[in-house]
């Protein structure tokens, strides 16, 4: 009789642990210019085996070769009697394992290139940088030089936590109220003085809400364009202008201009506070022609050139230090290696996949958008040597600077279509050719998805119509009834 229970039982698993050196090579290769120069210099600060290399130094391995005593000297680090002999100075023993090193070297060994100039340079650029106003910061400080009820202040606090990316409200006055124990009328007072803030027209409830607020500000409370916001609203939506016209009382004229001032409020007075509309892009590459060919020129303008101390190995040279010392030093001589080969590698593997990327979108930069060919980071990946997921973490958040503008790297990886004479379109460059048809239409005839449809086919482009109502959409282009004017 089988007995039922607990029972043990061998049961074998594999599971991938990445080691902390190949995280931090993963880091590297992910890491844009910009960013990367912000850890790479808080490695120097943590690493005394590290220096930066003047600009117009010895290369990396050059550096790299002539510095390490696992290469010049016995395999196991150990200096051979001939280097002991070319160190006559006398060095001190260093007994503490943290900033004391980088200090003492700073004063015995004049030659070092970390000076105390470099950490004040270093220390400028970090107070130098900029972050990124949130929207909520923005209206935070706007409240500290307000009202001065502290109910108010804490409602206003409230009120702000509760606004979405756009600046709407996702909470009403009353349900903020009973969240916060606050008087109702506090928290109303509070939200007609967030209403007072910039930008104008947030903490609205809606979009409507936010427009009739933008108006307001600007003193056109009574203003036409307000009266269609009010009671034309749907109207408005579909664009019936002559119908819009004639509930509001006056002719198409006035009511186009009333909708161009309409047109010129922010719909989400928000969202220029989002994610990366304030960051600085620098391109981590530069395509360019001189001439006769394209050329790259990856950015190290950002990224510093390291090299390992020379120093330690004099100082292992001497022979009189602990064996805990010693460990220490050959722990960050190891780590020093391979960040300095980390940071080559990653900009080996940018230069090759801009390489492939050149080569297959040759007619991008040639003639510009409407040339952007399909591409997938899995034939890159097959052209360069890597696998998929290289190609992904290489190109990621990383900019190109091209004779067409800077683009993400991920831009020139899309699917496409092949046309009926056998070229291949991807969908940034039908996108493109849809948004120059639409520029070139005739406002009061605007064409139908329908009729670009036929134009793309007139040039041997064939897609469906609810392709192209799609790409419209993102490209955000109105359909034609919302896109005809009248005269």
């Amino acid at each position: 009789m089988a007995h039922q229970g607990l029972h043990q039982s061998q049961k074998l698993s594999q599971s991938q642990v990445l080691a902390p050196q190949l995280r931090q090579s993963l880091k590297i290769l992910q890491t844009p210019a910009l960013e990367l120069r912000h850890a790479i210099l808080e490695e120097l600060q943590s690493n005394p085996l590290l220096e930066e290399m003047p600009m117009d130094g010895v290369s990396i391995d050059q550096e790299t070769e002539a510095s390490d005593p696992e290469r010049n000297g016995d395999s196991d680090g150990t200096p051979d009697a001939k280097d002991e002999m070319r160190f006559d100075n006398d060095f001190a023993i260093l007994r503490k394992l943290d900033e004391d090193w980088r200090d003492h070297f700073q004063q015995t060994n004049s030659q070092s290139s970390f000076t105390r100039e470099d950490a004040e340079r270093r220390q400028h650029f970090f107070d130098s940088l900029v972050s990124e106003t949130s929207l909520q910061e923005h209206l935070l400080a706007q409240a500290d030089l307000a009202e001065g009820d502290p109910q108010i202040r804490e409602a206003l606090r409230y009120l702000v936590g509760s606004l979405n990316d756009q600046g709407f409200l996702t909470a009403s006055a009353a349900d903020i109220a009973l969240l916060s124990s606050l008087p109702l009328k506090s928290v109303q007072d509070a939200l007609e003085l967030l209403k007072s803030f910039d930008p104008p027209g947030i903490g609205a409830a809606n979009v409507q809400d936010s427009l009739l607020q933008q108006l307001k500000l600007r003193g056109q409370n009574d203003s036409l364009a307000a009266n269609i916001l009010r009671n034309q609203y749907a109207l408005l939506l579909r664009r019936r202008i002559p119908e819009i016209a004639r509930k509001a009382g006056a002719d198409i004229d006035e009511v186009q201009q009333a909708l161009e001032e309409i047109a010129s409020l922010d719909p989400a007075p928000g969202r220029r506070f989002g994610e990366d509309t304030n960051r600085v892009v620098e391109p981590d590459v530069r395509v360019e022609h001189d001439g006769e060919r394209w050329v790259i020129n990856l950015n190290r303008d950002y990224i510093p050139r390291l090299r390992l101390s020379s120093t330690y190995k004099e100082l292992l040279a001497k022979d009189t230090l602990t064996t805990q010392e010693r460990e220490y030093i050959s722990e960050k001589m190891r780590s020093g290696k391979f960040l300095i080969s980390s940071i080559e590698q990653r900009q080996q593997t940018i230069e090759r996949i801009t390489k492939e990327i050149l080569k297959q979108q040759n007619d991008f930069f040639e003639h510009g958008v409407a040339r952007l060919h399909p591409l997938t980071m899995n034939q890159v990946a097959q052209a360069v040597g890597v696998h998929e997921t290289t190609v992904s973490r290489a190109i990621a958040n990383k900019y190109i600077a091209t004779p067409w503008g800077v683009f993400e790297f991920k831009f020139f990886f899309t699917p496409g279509y092949t046309a009926q004479n056998g070229e291949t379109l991807s969908n940034t460059s039908i996108k493109d050719r849809i948004a120059q048809i639409v520029s070139e239409e005739n406002p009061a005839k605007p064409f139908s998805d329908q009729d670009i449809v036929a134009i793309l086919g007139e040039k041997n482009v064939k897609i469906a119509r609810r392709t192209v109502a799609k790409y419209r959409e993102e490209l955000g282009i109105l359909p034609t009834n919302l896109r005809r004017r009248y005269a």
